[in-house]
């Protein structure tokens, strides 16, 4: 019972978790140190895996994101690079520009993240709770709801995961 109940504060803490907006970002460049700080600050609270210079680089070398200007990184890059951190763990990184650039065709990418930021915050904000999306209106707004329900999937599989600590009981092989 205690472990459940660990878990469920677990959800309350997700309930107050707040994700930068597309205008809270910063409005200058970043150095790569800073971009790194901010991101795994930013998503720190949800448990997910830092991000480091090297995977970085290996976006900008495979052109997941755009490379950045004189070693400064803008604003439309520190999204992709938050919403690939967030999204890697289920999509192989070609998979998650592909999406990104699906939905951005449709919509401004400053909407577009503002759209799945809030769309993941709410769902965050209701852990626990019997909730009913709305009817998509197109396949774009489809394939937003389905990356947020991966993501929380995700968060909440590896938090039970990690409570759950039985050991795993080993089968012997049969000859």
């Amino acid at each position: 019972m205690a472990d459940f109940n660990q878990y469920t504060r677990w959800e309350t803490q997700m309930h107050g978790v707040k994700l930068p907006r597309w205008d809270d970002l910063p409005k200058f460049d970043l150095y790569m140190d800073q971009v790194t700080a901010l991101v795994n600050e930013v998503l720190g609270p949800l448990g997910v895996d830092t991000i480091t210079p090297a995977m970085i680089n290996n976006y900008v070398k495979h052109k997941v994101i755009l490379a950045p200007v004189k070693k400064k990184y803008q604003t439309m890059q520190l999204t992709d690079i938050l919403m690939i951190s967030l999204l890697k763990p289920m999509f192989q990184t070609d998979t998650v520009r592909t999406g990104i650039d699906q939905i951005t065709a449709g919509d401004y990418p400053k909407q577009a993240y503002d759209n799945f930021i809030g769309s993941l915050e709410d769902r965050l904000h209701h852990l626990g709770e019997d909730q009913v999306q709305p009817a998509a209106k197109n396949l774009n707004e489809k394939l937003m709801q389905v990356a947020v329900d991966a993501v929380v999937a995700r968060l909440q599989s590896e938090k039970l995961l990690t409570m759950i600590k039985r050991p795993l009981r080993k089968v012997e092989k049969t000859k």
